[in-house]
């Protein structure tokens, strides 16, 4: 088995304040143990050094929480820590995830120096109101300024996180921010639809969101204005410019490999002899950050025939291109024939679509997504 391009995530588990909506692991604080963190976040990249098999680590995402909380000489010594334990591509992609409060934008410049090449701000929405019903920390204005720090700062390459079917918006609502967003100019927009998840607040409380067809006609509107403003829609919630699409997101949806390492952070790692393995580290920060060499591993499994396949679908018919037979074969392992029915099936059905070896929902496709993966994980391959 040919062994995919390789990413590298990792998790910092802590924020200013937990978002009513969020089902990340994150927890609140005032401070965070820098120091501690990072040398275990790097005892916990040493264990997994055997899982890179040969290969450069191609793209680096530092997600949280909030990791901008973290200073700009705490992120440097991470990265100096890693280049000098794994071999990292010359091309490597590093974003950071940020919050546009006025304490983080002033860390921007050291973030940049310290190697990352890549921000991705967490706006979700540039009305107040929403903001605050969101439990955002930060107001329109501040955002509009944390834009601005981005750019002085010297990235060309970010991203803005934007969230719509916000309680009590509207259609004008959402199309104002889609168009505060486009007016700021970033190479990237991750434009996606507020869902309630378990063990969240809203859960809890369900907020009023907008109807179905209200929530259509956002979407429609939203798609309408970025590609209008020519931000190219590569997968379900991601909008780029061109040259800009998010390769360490890119190698999640084509079933790459990627070490994640942190509290609670996943991995998924494919092996020569077919095998595909998902790990999952430690949840909780302080046991996380007390664990020695070789016991950051919370849980491991084995991916299976049958969930390869589903788990592949899931993650490749997000991408507006879809993907190619060879693709497939190459990163599960599998013969592509063992496709064959069901993808007639939903080609005939018009929610797929083929060439010569390519397969790609359709945009009929794509509003059914779950119903369309459903039918491969059900298909008894």
């Amino acid at each position: 088995m040919q062994l995919p391009p390789l990413g590298l995530y990792i998790h910092l588990p802590w924020c200013e304040r937990k978002c009513p909506y969020c089902d990340f692991n994150s927890h609140e604080t005032d401070t965070v143990p820098e120091t501690q963190y990072i040398e275990a976040l790097l005892r916990d990249l040493e264990g997994d050094l055997h899982l890179l098999q040969g290969r450069e680590i191609e793209t680096l995402f530092i997600g949280g929480g909030t990791p901008s909380l973290f200073s700009a000489a705490a992120i440097r010594r991470l990265l100096q820590g890693i280049a000098v334990r794994a071999p990292l591509a010359a091309t490597l992609e590093a974003t950071m995830e940020a919050n546009p409060g006025s304490a983080e934008a002033d860390k921007f410049c050291g973030f940049r120096d310290a190697g990352i090449n890549r921000l991705s701000l967490g706006i979700q929405s540039f009305n107040d109101a929403h903001l605050q019903a969101l439990g955002r920390v930060h107001t329109s204005e501040q955002a509009h300024a944390a834009i601005g720090c981005v750019r002085k700062a010297g990235f060309d390459n970010f991203n803005l996180d934007l969230m719509h079917g916000l309680p009590g918006q509207t259609l004008g609502d959402a199309e104002a921010d889609v168009k505060s967003a486009i007016a700021c100019g970033p190479s990237h927009i991750s434009w996606y639809q507020l869902t309630i998840e378990p063990n969240t607040v809203y859960h809890k409380r369900p907020p009023q969101l907008p109807l179905e067809d209200e929530l259509a006609d956002i979407q429609s509107r939203g798609e309408q204005l970025l590609a209008a403003h020519g931000y190219a829609q590569y997968e379900v919630s991601a909008y780029s410019t061109s040259g800009h699409n998010c390769q360490h997101n890119r190698n999640y949806w084509s079933f790459g490999d990627y070490l994640g390492i942190g509290a609670g952070a996943h991995g998924k790692i494919s092996f020569t002899d077919g095998r595909i393995q998902r790990l999952a580290k430690r949840r909780q920060p302080q046991q996380y950050m007390q664990a020695g060499a070789g016991h950051f591993v919370g849980s491991s499994r084995a991916v299976e025939r049958d969930d390869i396949i589903g788990e592949f679908m899931m993650n490749a018919l997000r991408l507006n291109d879809g993907f190619t037979l060879s693709q497939f074969s190459a990163h599960t392992g599998l013969d592509a024939a063992v496709l064959a029915p069901t993808v007639t099936l939903l080609c005939q059905r018009e929610l797929l679509e083929c060439g010569a070896d390519t397969v790609k929902a359709t945009a009929f496709g794509r509003r059914f997504l779950d119903s369309v993966v459903a039918e491969f994980l059900t298909s008894g391959h």
